[in-house]
């Protein structure tokens, strides 16, 4: 049986065992997981933020290339949300307008494109470093039709920022003797910070609405 929660958990031990066993390969491989992670709405399971800072830690001891690994998840992350807005684009177009939809209202359309007119910018970057809304965020962008041009610029600074921020924690902090010996509870510790700051401002945002 596939143990999601105990590869994330032990991201490090099985991202070593593919490095040793795939050789450069394993660029692909992390392309392809961040690719899908961000560009999926199917896939927000997949390891986004841990898996940078772990792949930032074995940069640090020699296992990955730095540089590589920026250019790599930076590339990943934006074409991943640029394919997320497209197909919340078609989505809209192809269902939502020939009323094939019944439960979605046009009222909720309206209030999401509102706000993504006012507010599109931040959330599409804030979005980022937050477990699952990463992956939403960019869709709902194409279903409320938000400017391409702006998310594009937006999709760009955020990708930049999210892999440049974990990936270089990971680098420079994984590899400190109390992280390393207890690298899974860091995980587990960044999952669940970025899950209660997600919900702390959804919570923020419907309290501020009433």
């Amino acid at each position: 049986m596939f143990d999601l929660v105990g590869i994330i958990l032990h991201l490090d031990t099985y991202l070593s065992a593919i490095i040793r066993d795939y050789g450069l390969w394993v660029y692909l491989i992390l392309f392809l997981i961040i690719f899908l992670e961000t560009g999926l709405v199917v896939t927000p399971f997949l390891p986004g933020d841990s898996l940078l800072f772990v792949a930032g830690t074995l940069a640090a001891v020699g296992l990955l290339n730095f540089s590589w690994l920026f250019v790599i998840f930076v590339v990943a992350a934006i074409i991943g949300d640029t394919v997320n807005y497209w197909m919340g684009h078609h989505f809209s177009k192809r269902v939502l307008e020939k009323g094939k939809i019944r439960f979605v209202k046009k009222e909720h359309l309206d209030s999401a494109y509102h706000f993504y007119e006012k507010h599109g910018g931040k959330t599409i970057i804030l979005a980022r470093f937050l477990p699952f809304i990463r992956t939403f965020a960019p869709f709902v962008a194409g279903i409320v039709r938000m400017k391409y041009r702006s998310f594009a610029s937006y999709n760009i600074i955020g990708g930049l920022v999210w892999v440049a921020a974990f990936l270089t924690a990971g680098y420079f902090f994984g590899n400190i003797p109390i992280v390393k010996d207890n690298l899974g509870l860091v995980v587990v510790g960044i999952i669940i910070i970025t899950v209660v700051a997600g919900l702390f401002g959804f919570l923020r945002h419907k309290v501020q609405k009433k």
